[in-house]
């Protein structure tokens, strides 16, 4: 049982509780115990294991609390969650993953029209009935019909941070079976997906029992839903399906190659096979006239036998990774171990957990050799944003702890919001003392297209910015960016020396793919950071590198993965 999923229960439990509308100490209560585990950074598991330790030893946690822990990681559940999700229908929880809508707008929602699902709820805001709700308005049921059909269909899709969690547990399970010779992910889990449906799980075994057994007992398994002979369905504890599927050793490669994907990906290859006249499928690549197997057993033999070398399953997308695959032009793309730097994270300066000396050890902890601390500038209030005189004193203190700590540098950043009228939060006069500033759009996402360009061309125009961060302010699934025109602010990032970020937080991942491969195009630095506003925060960096291996980026077009000597040549001069 990982911390984020006991985190994640304390969540569930708090919104359930708050939608029933439960004493507001109580429902704050199981929020604070969430982020106390979501923050730590070693396994709550250890702490119960360990008899000389208390979880009460911990911030927030008190007997009941240490107790209902407890019984998660023993059980892998939460009584009282089970019950609540009796009381509360699963579409008013849905309605939690609307912008702007919490628990308190869900129950007023739920008690005061008896709205239990998102097509009800849609009915109802174009009736007008949301608006006349208390605390509501025109403006809330106008920004609900505008998202609640994407929010149903999110509703359907995990997080690749969570989802790829999961199945990594379960395939480090099923390798320790002694019957089990191969396992792996496959699906858009493996393919890195910003978000997955469900999971696919490949095992080669002596005994197809043992495999589908173990699955059915695991930790992370609510439910078996379905059993065949080499095929089992299973609904995990997060709510995510998953098929396990044991295939013999002689189709593994050809079964991981369908099962990956992607659909557009997998007919070109089919293509390509009947070209060649072979057919391809989930059990292997055959001769046409006699059903004789040429390849199958692994994915490279597959390729191969299709005139291919192996392709990276970030890139199987057919967008032209088969073009640059004949032309024997397929990237070497960049690895999570590639960077050397973080240059997005915040403090307790703002609304960071952790002090300016812990984030640095941390960093340093995980190999990195320079960090940029870039706390909020005063345009978030409610993350209490730096003023000027507030930011310098911000500023003299990393200079303190950086003369204290050896072995990896710090820098001094910002990040600066770029406000509603064109305007930045700071004066250049003190931006020009930063060593980093990383300009942001927070407020103001839904300004028409022309303002939105402007706001981001007065960033990059000015010789204080050195990167635009989480461009277009989006959260996977939840909350559309902004209306940016990318071609003209890429190519005033490309002309003014801008670099533009992929931010690694799982809800974030800004820049997308497809626009991180059209910055590549035009030469643009990018930086892959974090934004962890605690020591853990630090761990996400990796699915920055997965967005960037979809964009097909390779090492050379990451600035952080050079030394800081290197990454300060790349910063502008003017």
């Amino acid at each position: 049982m990982q911390n984020n999923d006991v985190a994640r229960i304390f969540d569930q439990l708090a919104d359930l509780l708050e939608i029933q509308g439960a004493n507001a100490f109580r429902v704050r209560a199981y929020r604070n115990a969430s982020r106390t585990i979501g923050n730590l950074t070693e396994l709550v598991a250890d702490i119960i294991a360990d008899q000389s330790r208390s979880l009460q030893d911990l911030s927030s946690i008190g007997k009941d609390l240490a107790e209902k822990i407890t019984t998660i990681v023993e059980s892998g559940s939460l009584p009282q969650l089970d019950e609540l999700k009796e009381q509360v229908p699963p579409g008013v929880v849905e309605m939690l993953n609307l912008p702007g809508i919490g628990p308190k707008k869900v129950a007023a929602i739920f008690h005061d029209l008896n709205v239990t699902t998102l097509d009800q709820l849609k009915e109802a805001a174009e009736n007008g009935q949301v608006a006349a709700l208390k605390g509501f308005g025109r403006k809330t049921e106008q920004s609900i019909l505008e998202n609640i059909d994407s929010v149903a269909e999110a509703g359907k899709r995990f997080y690749l941070a969570e989802s790829k969690a999961e199945a990594d547990a379960i395939v480090e399970g099923l390798l320790q079976l002694e019957s089990v010779t191969q396992a792996t992910v496959a699906g858009s889990c493996r393919r890195r997906k910003e978000t997955v449906g469900d999971l696919d799980v490949l095992v080669t075994t002596t005994e197809s029992g043992e495999p589908m057994d173990h699955l059915a007992e695991h930790d992370l398994v609510e439910k078996v839903l379905a059993r065949g002979d080499t095929k089992q369905r299973v609904r995990l504890r997060s709510g995510i399906e998953m098929d396990l599927r044991v295939v013999p050793d002689e189709s593994y490669g050809a079964a991981m190659q369908y099962f990956t994907g992607s659909k557009e990906h997998n007919i070109v290859m089919r293509r390509r096979a009947q070209e060649r006249g072979l057919k391809l499928n989930e059990y292997g690549l055959y001769r046409n006239d006699d059903d004789i197997p040429v390849a199958g057993a692994t994915e490279e033999d597959v390729y191969a036998k299709l005139d291919l070398p192996w392709i990276p399953p970030e890139l199987r997308e057919d967008r032209g990774e088969f073009e640059r695959a004949e032309a024997n032009n397929l990237p070497k793309l960049i690895e999570t171990d590639d960077i050397r730097g973080d240059l997005h994270m915040h403090t307790t300066a703002t609304d960071g957990t952790a002090s300016i000396e812990e984030m640095a050890l941390a960093a340093k902890k995980r190999g990195l050799k320079y960090i940029a601390i870039t706390d909020h500038s005063k345009r978030v209030m409610m993350a209490n944003g730096l003023d000027a005189k507030r930011l310098r004193e911000h500023w003299e203190e990393i200079d303190r702890v950086n003369e204290e700590i050896k072995g990896i540098e710090i820098l001094k950043g910002i990040e600066l919001d770029i406000l509603e009228d064109a305007t930045l939060d700071l004066p250049d006069d003190v931006l020009a003392e930063a060593d980093w500033v990383v300009a942001v759009l927070h407020y103001g996402l839904k300004q028409p297209r022309d303002q939105i360009n402007k706001r981001l061309l007065t960033a990059i125009c000015n010789p204080c910015v050195t990167a635009i961060g989480h461009m277009t302010g989006r959260i996977v699934s939840k909350r559309q960016g902004a209306d940016v025109g990318f071609d003209e602010v890429f190519r005033a990032a490309a002309d003014h020396g801008v670099m533009l970020e992929i931010n690694a937080h799982p809800s974030r991942l800004d820049l997308d793919d497809i626009h991180a491969a059209a910055a590549k195009d035009l030469g643009i630095p990018i930086v892959i950071n974090t934004d962890a506003h605690s020591t853990s925060g630090l761990d996400v960096m990796q699915y920055g590198v997965f967005q960037a291996r979809r964009a097909g980026l390779m090492k050379g077009d990451v600035a952080n993965t050079r030394t800081l000597a290197q990454f300060r040549k790349l910063l502008r001069t003017t």
